[in-house]
């Protein structure tokens, strides 16, 4: 029976408590892309011109003031309606397919290189003139729907600004796993783009205020570029830790971003200019601080290049195990070696050339023989359902793991069992099954995935359950990314104790 403490922790650790945090971070920081995107060369100047022309239009303040709501909130439909289509068609499952397949993760890469040279000012996106004219045409019948139609082209000419941004949200929403986070990413970005003109028509002399279109706007679309230019690492990134290409390890990928934010502070301070860049006499405090910004940015990256944690960065750039020398791995060895030998239960064998835990704890990446190893040890079991392109799981790792209590407990107390829902290593043919849903499971991640699903009806990463040595679990909670390590830890205890009250 649990106890008092035990409900009180579930209460307070359960997966549906934090799902909503997760996805009210998703809405924030699409609310903020969508108010950055006004401030590029493609809207920015927009904004005073159509406010301008509503109020004018309108027989009274009143009326342009209730056009110029309809016109952000035709903005905002026109976002969010098709993604409400998409996510109610396909749900859940197809969202994951696409964060972790190699084919979508490789067009991600493909798109932000394009996106990003183009901001870079290589040459012009568009989509088709005849898109634009046609909705332009219907534009001018005037009333709700001419309305409509005009918020209709500015989505359409605006493209070339906000696609990058959109595809951004897309692709890392998707990732979560829960349907509804690419709705409230689109929601929240719609909003930040259509909540100006509202806000100006509601109080036009702010208008006067806006700075002048100039030089500085394309300055913000070049800052842009190389920014998706380093965004596309990322997604090359997920593809190679999925097939273990090991391409892009973290040295690498460090490496990578390291030049791209120097590059970009020496582009603020006019060092370095682009054929379509109006001339720079001086430099503004602005993009000052901007390129101060910039090259600290690099410069806290460095220390990563030798194993230093980056942990604000974890969620982004590939895990520590991926780089050929780290410092801090190679002080752990003889601890994990000592570990392994000194074991009475057989080492782990599985995937162990492919995967390997962080801060040189020792675990497993097959159900069956951590099973096996449990009993041996009498311990309890941790399961972590993870995967290669799981942000999440890499800064639970970093934030909570990482924390020298929490690190012993795990390594002491515990026998993790890693399970990779994106695995794409091949099932023995004996070993391939079809599930109750009536798919074909080939692939180990498939594998993991579906007992995840099947046992604890979850399939977000990183989820955290706890297992005694017959498989029956010590918590009902479903504790997912909480980067609250005395929350952690306090869990880990009372599974601990659940665990030697069963053993008895």
């Amino acid at each position: 029976m649990p106890t008092p403490a035990d409900v009180t922790l579930e209460a307070t650790n359960n997966a549906d408590t934090q799902v909503p945090t997760s996805l009210l971070d998703t809405f924030l920081l699409s609310l903020l892309a969508g108010f950055a995107a006004v401030f590029t060369p493609c809207v920015f100047p927009l904004v005073p011109v159509t406010v301008t022309m509503f109020l004018k239009r309108a027989e009274s303040k009143g009326k342009g003031v209730i056009t110029a709501l309809w016109y952000s909130l035709s903005i905002i439909l026109i976002y969010t309606i098709p993604t409400v289509i998409l996510t109610s068609i396909f749900g859940d499952k197809i969202l994951y397919s696409i964060s972790t397949s190699a084919v979508s993760n490789l067009l991600f890469f493909l798109i932000f290189i394009v996106f990003g040279i183009s901001l870079l000012g290589g040459f012009e996106l568009q989509l088709p003139n005849k898109w634009a004219n046609s909705v332009d045409g219907k534009a001018s019948k005037g009333g709700f729907i001419g309305i409509f139609f005009m918020a209709l082209t500015l989505v359409i000419v605006s493209f070339s600004c906000t696609g990058p941004l959109v595809g951004l949200l897309l692709g890392s929403t998707s990732s979560q796993g829960i349907s509804l986070a690419p709705v409230l990413g689109m929601l929240g970005f719609s909003l930040g783009l259509a909540l100006p003109f509202t806000v100006f028509a509601l109080f036009p002399s702010m208008i006067k205020s806006l700075p002048r279109s100039g030089g500085w706007l394309n300055s913000v679309k070049v800052f842009f570029g190389f920014i998706e230019l380093a965004l596309a690492m990322k997604f090359l990134s997920n593809v190679d830790l999925i097939y273990h290409w090991g391409i892009l390890d973290r040295d690498v990928f460090l490496s990578i971003w390291i030049v791209l934010f120097i590059l970009m502070g020496m582009y603020l301070l006019g060092k370095l200019q682009f054929s379509h860049d109006s001339d720079l006499p001086y430099i503004t405090l602005p993009r000052l601080f901007f390129a101060i910004a910039a090259f600290c940015f690099a410069v806290y990256m460095i220390p990563g290049l030798w194993g230093a944690p980056l942990k604000p960065l974890s969620g982004l750039i590939p895990p520590a195990t991926t780089q050929d020398f780290n410092v801090l791995l190679t002080n752990n060895q003889a601890a994990t070696n000592l570990t392994v030998n000194n074991s009475a239960a057989q080492p782990p064998k599985k995937l162990t050339d492919k995967l390997k835990l962080p801060f040189g704890l020792v675990g497993y990446f097959d159900l069956e023989e951590g099973m096996a190893a449990a009993k041996v040890l009498n311990k309890p079991i941790m399961l972590d359902f993870t995967g290669h392109s799981c942000a999440n799981c890499r800064k639970m790792e970093e934030e909570v793991w990482s924390n020298p209590q929490v690190l012993q407990t795990l390594r002491n107390e515990f026998v993790i069992i890693s399970l990779y829902t994106d695995e794409r290593t091949e099932l023995p043919l004996n070993e391939q099954y079809t599930n109750a849903s009536g798919e074909r499971i080939t692939t180990i991640g498939e594998k993991n995935l579906d007992y995840q699903k099947e046992k604890f009806k979850f399939n977000a990463q990183p989820l955290y359950m706890f297992l005694d040595n017959n498989g029956n679990t010590l918590s009902d909670v479903r504790y997912g990314y909480d980067n609250n390590i005395n929350k952690f830890l306090t869990h880990l205890n009372k599974v601990i104790a659940v665990y030697k009250e069963r053993s008895k």
